[in-house]
């Protein structure tokens, strides 16, 4: 073990030790008055979102930031305090984590941080906070759920419609069948991401930025795009497109009406970066089928617009960013986070499910929403918890923040394990799933209205992968297994034993 890794082990075990028991005595001792200490590590993006929620929960305060790049540090230190609040500033989470005057760490960092970060804090005493996906690989995402249960902390995963009251009452409903026997899940991720742009050989890391800090526990690459921050999301090394972006709410919803509460036994994938060549490598068209026994969950991303020249995307039966679980007399739409719609089999509207108590339409019969009442906030309902220690009473546990990562890191496994394929091949592929070659033939209709043409064009027809979702391995594929993890970069390494 290398003295750098040595050193913060026993800064963490030194600082669990002196947090614990502030931890524990959070709801008995130091009353419900008593603040919540919160250091946030990332804020140049979605970080923004947790300090605006954690500024309106009575007993939180933000009393750290954490950020490699010195001017977003500067500025979010600034903008505190503004508000009246001072804060100390970190640019390496280590040393932030060694600090007895946090409680609490919230995480918002590119997506090759979650993990390893989370764990960290974890081994630090801290209770965390960690955004979506929790983690960039599926062995990493398993990791952070052990350290959770090794350390007994608190443990929220950033996806807010595990909040949704709609929702949950819509879940509720489905419970007894109203719409006969579920089809399938199919959750869709329609939103614009337009070209990034192509550079030529190395670009200059902005002297701000602590590059090594930056790519952690990814490798560390030159720069070889137009911009460091956001594009991430974009290249394999620390993003995991649009599935691990935006579509992981959707993954999870759609998971929760399915049910399911591992991964699937198998995964097969169809998809592409096409429109443009630029510096991004995640596909900007994509359909994942995870064939689980009761019913399929297959997902859709698309980054085009609905034909070429236009602003608008596509919608498929009212959505671009939502969930459709199909049942046999009828289906449900999740258009959002909060909120959800029960059809019949003629589309006729049967019940709203909506976040608080709406108006009724003159006329509406009363029993044809079902109203529930403003759910706590996502980031109150951890803090929450952090004062209870009641784990059982978290919305977003991290189990289940694994899972709907991990469904999303296999689809992209099964599609970089593809081969370019013609249409005719992808159709004869996907023939044993009706539902899946209805994914195809609509991808197939959007890219052809974007002048591609399928026949020169390509799209990768993904590795048909089997998974053991008990051991959490691929059955029988070396390759595929490899991608479950990576190599990762000393002293940033996530640990075996947590």
């Amino acid at each position: 073990m290398n003295q750098s890794r040595r050193h913060f082990l026993k800064s963490s075990l030194a600082a669990s030790a002196a947090l614990s028991l502030p931890a524990r005595l959070y709801s008995a001792a130091q009353g419900a008055n008593d603040d919540i200490r919160i250091g946030i590590i990332g804020f140049n993006g979605r970080g923004q979102d947790h300090i605006g929620n954690y500024l309106n929960c009575k007993g939180a305060r933000i009393v750290a930031l954490c950020d490699v790049d010195s001017t977003v540090l500067s500025r979010g230190v600034a903008q505190l305090a503004a508000k009246g609040h001072t804060v100390t500033p970190y640019q390496d989470l280590r040393k932030m984590l060694e600090s007895k005057e946090i409680d609490v760490v919230s995480i918002a960092t590119p997506n090759h941080w979650h993990a390893l970060a989370a764990i960290w804090a974890i081994q630090a005493g801290k209770d965390v906070y960690v955004e979506k996906p929790v983690s960039h690989n599926v062995w990493e995402g398993r990791q952070l759920v052990k350290a959770a249960d090794a350390h007994g902390r608190i443990v929220q995963m950033g996806v807010q419609s595990r909040s949704g009251a709609g929702l949950a009452a819509a879940l509720e409903w489905v419970k007894d069948a109203p719409l006969g026997k579920l089809q399938y899940a199919r959750a869709l991720c329609y939103k614009p991401r337009p070209s990034l742009g192509k550079v030529d050989g190395e670009q200059p890391v902005p002297a701000t930025i602590d590059y090594d800090l930056w790519c952690g526990p990814a490798a560390k690459t030159p720069l070889s795009r137009k911009r460091l921050h956001y594009d991430w999301h974009w290249v394999w090394n620390t993003g995991n497109g649009d599935l691990g972006n935006q579509g992981i709410h959707q993954m999870d919803i759609a998971r929760r009406f399915l049910g399911e509460d591992a991964l699937s036994p198998a995964v097969l994938a169809v998809g592409g970066r096409l429109g443009y060549v630029d510096d991004g490598e995640t596909p900007n068209s994509l359909i994942v089928f995870h064939d689980y026994k009761k019913a399929p969950l297959i997902f859709e991303v698309r980054g085009l617009p609905d034909k070429a020249g236009s602003k608008a995307m596509d919608k498929y039966r009212g959505s671009s960013v939502g969930v459709i679980v199909q049942y046999a007399n009828g289906h449900i739409l999740c258009p959002d986070y909060d909120n959800a719609i029960a059809f019949d089999a003629d589309g006729k509207e049967l019940r709203k499910f909506v976040k608080q108590r709406a108006a009724r339409p003159k006329g509406e019969a009363a029993e044809t929403t079902e109203s529930e009442p403003e759910a706590e906030s996502h980031y109150g309902n951890f803090l929450a918890c952090v004062r209870s220690r009641k784990t059982a009473d978290l919305h977003g546990k991290i189990i289940d923040g694994h899972i709907s990562s991990a469904l999303c890191h296999t689809g992209n496994i099964a599609y970089r394990l593809g081969q370019k394929a013609a249409p005719d091949a992808i159709r004869e592929k996907l023939q044993g799933s009706k539902d899946a070659l209805d994914s195809f033939e609509r991808l197939a209709s959007h890219l052809t209205a974007n002048n591609l043409d399928l026949a020169t064009d390509q799209l990768t027809l993904g590795e048909h992968l089997k998974f053991d979702p008990a051991t959490e391995r691929f059955v029988g594929n070396a390759a595929a297994d490899k991608l479950l993890t990576r190599e990762y970069r000393a002293p940033f390494v996530v640990p075996e034993k947590v």
